[in-house]
Order: C-alpha cells, then structure tokens, then sequence
C-alpha cells in the first residue's frame, strides 16, 4: 500500500536529500528518498534537488521524467504495474492492460477517482517465463489474465475494507 503525505519543510527535503549529495549518481537516489517518504516527487522538492546537485531545475526534471518509476503527482493506495515488454507482450499484456483499463475506469499513468488504484506501464518485471505479470503493491504476479487480474483486484479490495 502506498502512502501519502503532505510536503514537508524546506528544512526536512533538505535534510532528506543532503546526504546524497556527496554519492556519485546521488540524485537518483535521492529522488527515490523524496518519492518513498512523499509517495511521490513532488514539484516543490526539485528547486530544491537542483540546488544541492548544482543542477538546474530542468536537469533535475529531465531525470524525474526520464525514469517511468517516479511519479509526479500522488498515486493511489495501490500501484498496479502491467509489464509492456516484449516477452508479456506476446503472452497478451496488451489485451490484459485493456482490461485493466476497462475494469478501473482509468488509463495508463492514472489514478481512479476513489484514490484506490493507479495504474502504470513497466518495461520489464523480471518475470518473462510467467508472462504476462504485473506488479500490485510490490507484489509480482505471473500468468495474468483478465480473469486472475479480477481476482487480485477482488482481493485487494476485500482488504481494503
């Protein structure tokens, strides 16, 4: 389950990210810090990683928008990931993100109005002899097809309650 919280003191991203600073290749790891404590990298944390990285804002954005793991805005309580690559492909991913689209109501890169569930493309889950496979909550899961896709969903959300 993903959580959110509301931004933070300049002081504490600060002190979130400034230990990084010092590592090679440090902003992303940092961005990983900001979106594990954040649920999400927000836009008034890159001012910020700009000025400790000596990057520009736009350096830093690039890098937030280059990767697809970091989310720009709040995702759901549930992040489902439906692997896109090639291997899933073949199996079917693409009729199984369809569906996945069709039963929450939303695409790809959304949240559905409840705030439950975001949906996200992936490009590779490790999980290509089980394809296609998805990812719920950190969770993979291997051999998806719509009708186990409803399973895991009906579950998920019988946890919920």
């Amino acid at each position: 389950m993903t959580l959110q919280r509301e931004i933070a003191p300049e002081a504490e991203i600060r002190a979130l990210i400034t230990p990084f600073a010092k590592e090679p290749g440090g902003l992303l790891p940092a961005l990983a810090a900001v979106q594990a404590d954040f649920g999400w990298v927000p836009d008034e944390t890159l001012p910020i990683l700009a000025d400790i990285f000596n990057l520009s804002r736009a350096e830093v954005h690039g890098t937030v928008s280059f990767y697809h793991d970091f989310r720009r805005k709040p995702g759901g309580q549930h992040i489902i990931k439906i692997c896109q690559a090639e291997a899933c492909q073949a199996m079917g991913s693409r009729a199984l993100t369809r569906h996945a689209c069709d039963s929450l109501g939303i695409e790809l890169h959304e949240t559905d109005e409840s705030g439950t569930f975001s949906l996200e493309p992936v490009y590779c889950l490790g999980n290509c002899a089980c394809s296609p496979a998805i990812m719920m909550d950190e969770q993979v899961y291997g051999r998806v097809d719509a009708a186990r896709f409803d399973a895991i969903l009906s579950k998920t959300k019988g946890s919920s309650t």
